[in-house]
């Protein structure tokens, strides 16, 4: 049986995962090697669209595994023209361009928005402009439009021509949009950021300025698309679209998939031989795609998404009455953020480990920041017995926080004290 020592011997270490390893998974309930069972909060961040072991996915998975593997981007194939057929019909968007990621999808937006800028008016409108504690993805030109430094800092010289500005405040994005932005780029809620939403102001004057000064204006719906806020998109919240959107990780409700959609104004852009990809446009992920857009894009499917937002919201209150960890529970839909409380913070990853040892798995978004991530349609049971299981890690960190100062003793020797002072499993 392979064991968390074999990561460390045998995979290059940009990760630190877990001590425990899952073996199997349905629904929203994940099963370790030695048995124990996790409800899954992080839903592979944001990707678990439909939960672990799908039937509907898993089928359209098995057919087209029968029929058509893969071609390469010197062919098409049904499934993803169905694909885009819908992504199509379903949006504001003329044309989409499919990929293997979200890192991918943004390399593409801003390539086809710099092409745009200087096919249509000039070498000299290349700039772009982000916003402060956005992450865009891990490729270099991804990493350096992110305000990601601990991403970024050490692959200099990264490419030029990028500001960041506050995020929700449309005064500072006026000061530095002009004659030479051929892009904006915005995640209408900060994801690693922060889980911190866009107001309708910010994005709308984005929008006017993009207008006014013939820039691309993308949105990252990477983290937000395919119903993750009740919406089949998040722009469709606000009211404002986009010209370029970038797509991923529900998308394939884990198989891997990306995609941007556009305008045919914007689409003229990447014309024959100016962007590609081998794998994007896979017949595999284009048929398990085409099954989650139809389980999610459903009226009845995106109120259940709002519904469990609600109930998240009322038992985390409820929570947060009883340990006044919080100052913040934010988000949108099934993108959720738990706040600390200033006394506490940097210890979110803390408060991550105890609920694991509970049997919950959870994100963080930065070292303040609790993230819940959930499939779409996790269970009203589930979302009861994880946040029951998220008290208990809240109720035995207040307790080691104060047995570290009783005894000014590392967590490390806390823990096993507090097992028997206060009779802890």
């Amino acid at each position: 049986m392979m064991t968390r020592n074999d990561f460390d011997e045998y995979i290059i270490p940009t990760y630190a995962p877990a001590s425990f390893i899952p073996v199997t998974g349905k629904g929203s309930v994940i099963v370790d090697q030695q048995g124990k069972e996790y409800i899954d909060f992080a839903g592979g961040i944001a990707v678990n669209s439909l939960g672990h072991a799908n039937k509907k996915l898993k089928k359209a998975l098995k057919e087209q595994a029968d029929e058509l593997w893969h071609l390469g981007n010197g062919y098409t194939n049904e499934p993803i023209l169905k694909l885009a057929k819908k992504l199509v019909k379903s949006t504001f968007a003329d044309k989409a361009f499919f990929c293997n990621s979200g890192a991918e999808a943004n390399e593409a937006a801003l390539k086809l928005a710099r092409k745009y800028g200087h096919d249509n008016h000039s070498a000299a409108k290349n700039q772009i402009i982000a916003f402060k504690h956005s992450f865009h993805g891990r490729t270099l030109f991804t990493v350096s439009v992110s305000d990601q430094p601990q991403y970024s800092q050490h692959f200099a010289p990264l490419p030029r021509g990028i500001k960041h500005v506050d995020f929700n405040d449309l005064e500072a994005a006026t000061a530095v949009i002009g004659t030479d932005t051929c892009a904006v780029i915005v995640e209408p809620i900060l994801g690693e950021g922060g889980v911190v939403a866009a107001d309708y102001e910010f994005l709308q004057g984005l929008r006017d300025l993009c207008d006014l000064y013939d820039a691309v204006l993308i949105f990252d719906e990477v983290q937000t698309g395919v119903g993750r806020t009740g919406h089949l998109y998040a722009y469709m919240h606000y009211g404002v679209q986009p010209d370029v959107l970038s797509t991923a990780k529900s998308l394939g409700g884990g198989f891997p998939i990306g995609a941007i959609l556009t305008t045919d104004k914007f689409a003229n852009a990447l014309p024959l031989g100016s962007h590609g990809t081998t794998y994007g446009g896979n017949p595999l992920s284009a048929a398990v795609s085409n099954a989650v857009l139809d389980e999610i894009n459903q009226p009845v499917f995106l109120q259940g998404v709002q519904d469990r937002h609600e109930l998240y919201f009322s038992l985390l209150n409820e929570l947060n009455v009883r340990f006044k960890l919080f100052k913040e529970i934010r988000g949108l839909g099934l993108l959720i953020g738990c706040v600390l409380i200033d006394e506490h913070q940097g210890q979110a990853k803390v408060i991550s480990n105890l609920a694991a040892d509970q049997g919950l798995m959870c994100l963080l978004a930065g070292l303040d920041v609790i993230r819940f991530a959930p499939a779409l349609n996790i269970p009203i049971k589930d979302i009861e017995t994880g946040l029951s299981r998220f008290g208990v890690a809240l109720e035995i960190y207040l307790k080691t926080e104060s047995c570290k100062l009783a005894l000014n003793a590392p967590i490390t020797y806390c823990k096993p004290v507090l097992c028997e002072l206060y009779q802890l499993d």
